[in-house]
């Protein structure tokens, strides 16, 4: 059962499941196949956008690389700026940094520092949570700039990782 059960036929038929990907023994959720039938896509974003309105947030914060490509077409839907959260060297001028541990090793994410108020209400934007590792990355980042996180809002999220223990509202149309 998805969260969403108002949007038919469900997001997830929009979304192939490929065994063994990239690592034996996991299941990659392809999302190209929603984003490839533009009527689904319409549908995901208008839905995010309804559950993101809640908040009412100040901006939308994207992490690289697929969650730009619903924090864009999000923010754009909702008339919000889009801050764009990218890998370490992607972006120019003065930046925060946060490193995180990922599954096989450290990461740094990076967002320039100059482009939110701080004080200002932000949705962290991302296609599928599964650890939480990034959010909570992103989170510490946000916290940085004096940033509040009014929530998380995913295409998809894993339900095997239900224990993140992220303190911030996740909001996400389809659960696997």
């Amino acid at each position: 059962m998805h969260p969403h059960p108002d949007i038919e036929p469900p997001l997830q038929s929009f979304i192939r499941g490929i065994p063994d990907f990239p690592l034996e023994g996991i299941l990659f959720h392809d999302i190209g196949t929603l984003l490839k039938e533009p009527a689904a896509f319409h549908r995901a974003i208008n839905a995010m956008a309804a559950v993101t309105a809640k908040y009412e947030v100040d901006a939308i914060v994207a992490l690289e690389s697929r969650g730009f490509i619903f924090g864009s077409t999000l923010a754009y839907a909702m008339r919000l700026p889009l801050v764009l959260v990218r890998k370490e060297g992607k972006l120019p001028g003065s930046l925060l940094r946060q490193e995180y541990n990922k599954e096989y090793g450290a990461d740094i994410f990076e967002m320039q520092d100059d482009v939110l108020a701080p004080g200002a209400n932000v949705a962290i934007v991302d296609d599928i949570l599964a650890t939480g590792g990034s959010v909570k990355a992103v989170a510490k980042l946000l916290d940085q700039a004096k940033v509040q996180v009014s929530v998380v809002v995913c295409l998809a999220e894993l339900s095997e990782f239900n224990e993140r223990g992220l303190s911030i509202p996740v909001e996400s149309l389809i659960v696997f």
